[in-house]
């Protein structure tokens, strides 16, 4: 016989999944010896019979009587009986907290008889009505299905015509009378009475939470913080209490802590004359708990000490909530309490100090998104600004400027010190020096890795994509906002890439002392040297080495500064922009192997001194350099430009520019349907003559020129995008060859390993074979999940993956947290495989996931040698590496 109740002498904190987190504290803290209303749980077994059948599980009824019997017993009293009626109340207590997402039902137990005998044994009439509404009201809204805003209606009517705004200023008659209007609203509504019998309202209460586990409110919270839809909700039974029995009754709640800065101390509010919903409603205005201290001086103590006992007990932040009876206190609630992230370094650094936990737990109890939080400028919490839109959060961070249209005037307006705003309709690699000069980046179109996304987080820049209540006219130089307001060119507003919303004006930024932190060493306060402290540890406790994707020398360099043990990830495609795409134009436009080697010949010396540069910055630390991997057309205007602009000429009877007609028959000729999957990668290498060796020889003079100058290079070639075993061997024989005539030109000695990304499903299954040639895999989860998803990223995230979200087809988008089942599958393949072959492989992974917290535990369960990301989430893989080589899971629950 499945057991369904329990009693809270049954119970502990260790029963969680079964008895939720509400009754598994309640029944801990009966066992700590705290004053605990006695009472009983429903299981979550309970619940997940009763959602799936679709009725009351048998036995359940029979198990909740039991447990009744033993409850009144103990009281001396019977549930709703006349003359002193026992009460209880019904609450949700799911196995992680989901506050206000599920129902609580109080003063069970209430009838038209047994709200009299209440009246004469508490010896207050108007606190006998008071609960008997509150019942009415509350049952009719969760078990009956009756708008809580047609109660809300009723009440504000009763005040209104007795001049008021505060329910303490309704009488006894007036509650009563309250209670008949909502006992006539019950039944107008749902054509039946509210049920007399106690039993039946327990019983009905009961399975009213069990429904509420599938409201859409608790389902979309549950989606928000992937908690498990097959969980289930626990249901605590519990003698009620009371706070509304006068000024020396309340309900209050507190922290152990302050939950915003973790500075200690008891810290909450309390509602003197109030059931414990009126806290949290908002009802009346509470007062510090300072305020209760004058009140009730011995009641205060009390609650100080419990907390100071709950506290040590679960060696962290305590949320509590307690009712005090006519001046006897009473525990309620306790849970391991939320907190900001400022409070969680700073609590996990003080609990180690004090020694209730070890360093292992107390970085365990600090997470990378929390790192991430402190880290970027936020804006001030108290200003407010006039909203004008929303998009994707795409890349952290609060910024202010001037909203620009194109790029060039990014440039020039940043050029004369004036802070903008890049407002595209979606950004192309033309559109770096703006992005570069730009405060923030705002896009009409695309995700979280859409190029902007990807872009703005490698640089650290504010982004928010996707922001389709806006329209965008680059051409008017201005953008309307959902209301129809227009913003012109040059008009202030401020970003938020934290929650993607966009203001018009200056809204005031707060510095982060994090940030000041990781760039120079500087400790300004507790919170700092709590996150210093630890990196500190993540660091002396991680197997994964944690490396970054950096195209420029201030890259490298401020990726070192961040703690970045190499480069895992070096783009040459950001080195062909700007000036020199005149010169990439001529390689494309070559008709003659003359042409092109002259094109070649002059990209060589600026790629060099490219390469320079980041091998300097990184000194001592393996610099992952991939060979060009985009199609060549992204190098070259856009088509429909062209064409209009020789269309023009033309029309207005002149001739058309002749290097437009030029670019134009190359753009056609090169036009691919699909060009993400076409001409790219290892491909350009093998069809465009002298391409991958102009790139391999100004790496290896590079390697030539800082070995001559003293310095310890340690380049890494990488060939992107390759499939099949045959194309990395025919890229590595050019590699060898470009390597070994260098090396003898200048008799330096090249040890350049050769490996490749592994971004395609063929490439994993097939990753034994490819290992006899690569000495290293980097895992290009961007493209990886692509092909495999069948998704272009660039697209999909803003067209349905907010729909699949709600649906549940995803839990978090595959582009932010890796598919584990599919992609990683492949991942796991790979290393399992490429390992199998050369079992000096090293492995690593260079997308958008290396600096994702979730991801990076599965990339240290896989086996993986590193991870690398963009310089500024290098401190988020430093401590998420830490946790994962500690078997944290996640953030805690209570982040």
């Amino acid at each position: 016989m499945v057991r369904y109740v329990y009693d809270f002498e049954d119970g502990g904190r260790d029963l969680a999944g079964l008895l939720g987190g509400k009754g598994a504290n309640l029944a801990e803290m009966s066992r700590l010896g705290l004053p605990v209303p006695p009472g009983f749980i429903v299981t979550t077994e309970a619940c997940r019979a009763f959602l799936a059948g679709g009725e009351e599980p048998e036995g359940l009824c029979a198990d909740v009587s039991r447990h009744l019997s033993t409850l009144e017993r103990a009281a001396g009293r019977l549930l709703g009986q006349p003359d002193d009626p026992l009460l209880v109340s019904v609450r949700s207590g799911a196995r992680f907290s989901m506050p206000g997402m599920m129902e609580t039902v109080l003063d069970v137990g209430l009838n038209d008889a047994s709200v009299r005998g209440l009246a004469k044994v508490s010896g207050d009439e108007r606190f006998a009505w008071d609960s008997y509404r509150r019942l009415v009201q509350m049952y009719g809204t969760t078990v009956m299905g009756v708008d809580q805003a047609l109660f809300d209606e009723v009440m504000t009517r009763l005040k209104e015509a007795r001049g008021t705004s505060d329910d303490l200023c309704l009488d006894a008659s007036d509650l009563a009378w309250l209670v008949e209007a909502y006992k006539r609203l019950i039944h107008d509504r749902t054509h039946r009475d509210f049920p007399q019998s106690p039993a039946q309202q327990l019983r009905e209460a009961i399975l009213a939470v069990f429904r509420s586990w599938n409201a859409e409110r608790a389902r979309l919270y549950r989606r928000r913080e992937h908690i498990p839809d097959e969980l289930g909700t626990a249901v605590t039974v519990q003698r009620m209490v009371f706070g509304n029995l006068g000024t020396d009754s309340g309900s209050g709640v507190a922290f152990t802590r302050d939950p915003a800065t973790g500075r200690p101390g008891l810290y909450g509010d309390y509602l003197p004359n109030a059931q414990g919903e009126d806290v949290v409603s908002g009802v009346r205005d509470a007062v510090p708990l300072a305020g209760l201290e004058r009140l009730d001086p011995r009641s205060y103590r009390q609650l100080r000490a419990h907390a100071r006992t709950l506290e040590r007990h679960y060696r962290d932040l305590c949320d509590v909530e307690f009712t005090i009876e006519r001046g006897t206190l009473w525990m309620l609630q306790t849970r391991v309490g939320k907190r900001t992230a400022e409070a969680a370094f700073t609590i996990a650094c003080e609990l180690v100090r004090e020694g209730l936990v070890g360093s292992d737990e107390g970085l365990a109890r600090v997470s990378g998104d929390g790192l991430a939080r402190l880290m970027f400028p936020r804006f001030d919490a108290s200003a407010t600004g006039e909203a004008l839109a929303h998009g994707v959060p795409a890349s952290p961070g609060a910024a202010v400027g001037a909203a620009v249209f194109d790029s060039a005037e990014a440039v020039r307006r940043a050029a004369t010190g004036e802070e903008v705003v890049l407002v595209r309709e979606e950004t192309t690699p033309d559109d770096l020096p703006g992005m570069v000069a730009a405060q923030a980046v705002l896009t009409g179109r695309g995700g979280k890795t859409s190029h902007a996304a990807v872009v703005a987080r490698g640089m650290g820049k504010v982004c928010v994509c996707g922001a389709r209540d806006i329209a965008v006219s680059a051409e008017a130089r201005r953008f309307t906002a959902r209301d129809g307001g227009v913003v012109e060119e040059g008009t202030v507003i401020s970003v938020d890439g934290s929650t993607g919303d966009v203001f018009l004006g200056a809204v005031p930024l707060v510095a982060s002392a994090t940030m000041r932190y990781l760039e120079s060493g500087e400790q300004a306060d507790s919170v700092v040297s709590a996150v210093a402290r630890a990196l500190e540890h993540a660091d002396s406790v991680r197997r994964l080495e944690v490396r970054a994707n950096a195209d420029t020398p201030e890259g490298a360099a401020r990726a070192r500064r961040f703690g970045a043990q190499g480069i895992g990830l070096c783009r040459t495609e950001h080195m062909f922009l700007g000036e020199r795409r005149k010169l990439v134009e001529e390689m494309i436009l070559a008709r003659t192997d003359a042409d092109r080697d002259r094109a070649l010949a002059a990209l060589l010396p600026l790629q060099r001194r490219d390469f320079t540069g980041i091998l300097e910055a990184m000194d001592g630390l393996p610099v992952t350099i991939r060979l060009l991997d985009p199609p060549l057309h992204e190098f070259l205007p856009d088509r429909t430009d062209l064409a209009v602009r020789i269309a023009a000429a033309e029309a207005a009877g002149g001739q058309p520019d002749a290097h437009d007609v030029e670019l134009l028959d190359a753009v056609s000729r090169m036009h691919e349907e699909n060009p993400m999957l076409g001409l790219r990668g290892v491909r350009l290498g093998l069809v465009v003559p002298g391409l991958a060796a102009m790139q391999v020889r100004a790496i290896a003079e590079a390697v030539v020129e800082r070995t001559r100058a003293g310095g310890s290079p340690r380049a890494q070639i990488m060939v992107p995008l390759v499939g099949a075993v045959e194309e990395l061997r025919l890229a590595r024989e050019e590699v060898a060859r470009v390597l070994a005539e260098v090396g003898e030109e200048t008799g330096v000695p090249l040890p350049c390993p050769v490996g490749t990304m592994i971004e395609l499903p063929r490439a994993a299954l097939t990753a034994g074979r490819i290992a006899e040639e690569a000495e290293f895999f980097s895992f290009g989860t961007n493209d990886l999940t692509q092909t495999t998803w069948g998704f272009s990223r660039d697209d999909v995230e803003a067209a349905f993956f907010a729909a699949y979200l709600d649906k549940g087809v995803f839990a978090a988008s595959p582009f932010e947290t890796l598919d584990r089942d599919g992609v990683g599958r492949l991942v796991r393949i790979a290393v399992e495989e490429g390992r199998a072959a050369r079992p000096d492989l090293e492995t690593g992974v260079c997308g958008e996931h290396g600096g994702d917290p979730e991801s990076i535990r599965f990339f240290h369960d896989v086996g993986l040698d590193y991870v690398s990301c963009s310089p500024f989430r290098v401190p988020v893989a430093r401590l998420e590496a830490g946790r994962a080589a500690l078997g944290s899971t996640g953030s805690s629950d209570s982040r």
